[in-house]
């Protein structure tokens, strides 16, 4: 019997499922593998803990494995590609392909056939193919110039907001909430805090931007509208250059923002109206696991 292994490597979490040609038969979970996010050491450690907790799932020995696609945000450079290659590699065997986690996401979607998907968590990026399997991406060059309506981003422009308005003499509930989730006493350990070097987990903020929010906290809901209007954006970049006016367009989300903050999707799919977007938050490594099947 065959076995093969998708593998999602985030910038937050590692993922894998293992099956047969029809079902997932085990599934592992880790930190962080993205190479742009950690170093290679700990990006190898990552991924194998998150195999070896899907293969001892699974009952199968990572010698079994025929194919392996791993979908990671940092294979755009062909040198990280290749070291996350070789660190799955040196654990399974058979083939190993190591593809952009949009292509993962975009498979998850709609196969091998057309469609839109755009990703909101660590980063954020959208990326289309049209009928004649031609591919465009827009967005995920980077937390400091790109990744608008990411998780981190709507954590720096939350903690921004919070200043803006302090300076105009207003109270906001996402500044408690915030405060609480970093344990910060007063309103100077947040300065400190959030010009510290390295930066702080911003992305991590995304529960309390979305809880006040839904206390009703005016400030918060207005980061989440944008993020999803920022969103649509790069879907509309994409679906702009890829298909013709007027043609139907298909849409997907993926990513923990998309999942995690209902406002986020609710934006994202009104800004892109008449166009549908798919109910459902679809998920790389589904993607990759069925890459893998195909070969």
């Amino acid at each position: 019997m065959a076995y093969f292994l998708g593998i999602d490597g985030g910038g937050t979490k590692t993922t894998c499922l293992l099956g047969d040609e029809r079902q997932i038969l085990g599934r592992g979970k880790s930190g962080a593998s993205n190479l742009n996010r950690v170093s290679q050491e700990a990006a190898g450690l990552a991924l194998r803990q998150c195999v070896t907790e899907a293969c001892t799932a699974a009952g199968v020995a990572p010698s079994q494995i025929s194919r392996t696609v791993v979908g990671s945000a940092g294979a755009g450079r062909p040198e990280s590609a290749e070291e996350v290659r070789r660190s799955v590699a040196a654990i399974v065997a058979g083939e190993v392909t190591v593809v952009g986690d949009m292509a993962t996401a975009l498979h998850a979607a709609f196969g091998n056939g057309p469609g839109i998907v755009v990703i909101s968590g660590t980063g954020s990026i959208a990326f289309a193919r049209n009928e004649q399997g031609e591919t465009a991406r827009a967005g995920g060059w980077g937390w400091a110039i790109s990744d608008e309506g990411s998780g981190p981003w709507i954590g720096r422009r939350s903690v921004a907001a919070i200043f803006a308005a302090r300076d105009a003499g207003m109270s906001t509930l996402l500044q408690e909430n915030i405060r609480r989730a970093w344990d910060l006493k007063d309103i100077e350990e947040l300065v400190i805090r959030a010009n510290s070097v390295p930066q702080p987990a911003f992305g991590k903020l995304l529960p309390e931007v979305t809880a006040a929010a839904e206390e009703g906290d005016a400030m918060a809901s207005r980061i989440l509208d944008q993020a999803g209007q920022m969103l649509a954006e790069l879907a509309r970049i994409v679906g702009a250059r890829m298909f013709a006016d007027g043609q139907p367009l298909q849409v997907a989300m993926s990513g923990g923002v998309f999942a995690n903050a209902a406002r986020v999707r609710e934006a994202f799919a009104k800004a892109l109206l008449p166009a549908p977007v798919l109910a459902e938050v679809v998920d790389p490594v589904i993607g990759a696991l069925n890459m893998a099947r195909q070969g």
